[in-house]
């Protein structure tokens, strides 16, 4: 019996069959030891993967597929990056997307695989004029219901440009990495390791604390 409900699978192949423009991959990372949700984040791709001839599976172990970790800078597991064509987007899952984070996996692969994505103009602007990267990191939970927005804006403003990363990170599966950042409440989103945004912001909120950052950075 798989993780997903008959009529949530029924809802997502027909959402896939109305949205879905281009083949999507979900290349996943895993490993056999000290990773909880491994093998319960590889079967959420796999359940999507066979709800759709448009998103497909590749499967590798973090250690045993050391040079491909690399090549998508994966450092820790369970790991999602949704891929179009080889291109990534620097769009990426760090942790079970289970609960409301579900919704984010969903709208990754729409985005991904339509190539839409809905940005106001003064963050495209903003976007356009990058030279250096953006490293976005939102910490959430599976049970906080304004993290998928967090994450989505994050994930939005990585697709649009090649400069930004957004990186979902779920924040109990990673206790060392949220220590580090002093999260203490989700979601909190970590630009560049200089500025953070505590709560679910609209885009033209975060877009300041995204200048403060890079003005930092610099």
């Amino acid at each position: 019996m798989g993780l997903l409900q008959e009529k949530d699978r029924q809802f997502i192949r027909d959402d896939f069959t109305k949205n879905l423009k281009k083949p999507v991959t979900l290349v996943v990372f895993s490993q056999h030891i000290g990773c909880q949700y491994c093998p319960e984040t590889r079967e959420i791709c796999e359940e999507l993967a066979s709800l759709s001839d448009l998103v497909s599976v590749e499967a590798y172990d973090l250690a045993a597929d050391n040079e491909m970790a690399k090549q998508f800078s994966v450092d820790k597991v369970p790991a999602i990056i949704p891929v179009q064509d080889g291109k990534t987007f620097g769009v990426r899952f760090f942790g079970i997307p289970s609960g409301y984070e579900f919704m984010s996996l969903l709208e990754a692969i729409r985005m991904v695989s339509s190539g839409q994505v809905e940005l106001q103009q003064e963050t495209r602007s903003f976007l356009d004029s990058l030279t250096k990267p953006v490293h976005l990191q939102v910490f959430i939970t599976p049970t906080c219901p304004y993290c998928p927005r967090s994450v989505m804006l994050a994930h939005k403003l990585a697709f649009y440009s090649p400069w930004v990363t957004g990186d979902m990170i779920e924040a109990t599966e990673f206790p060392a990495l949220s220590n580090r950042y002093s999260v203490m409440a989700v979601p909190r989103t970590v630009i560049n390791e200089v500025e953070a945004v505590e709560g679910a912001m609209p885009e033209q909120m975060i877009l300041p604390h995204l200048m403060e950052a890079v003005a930092k950075s610099s």
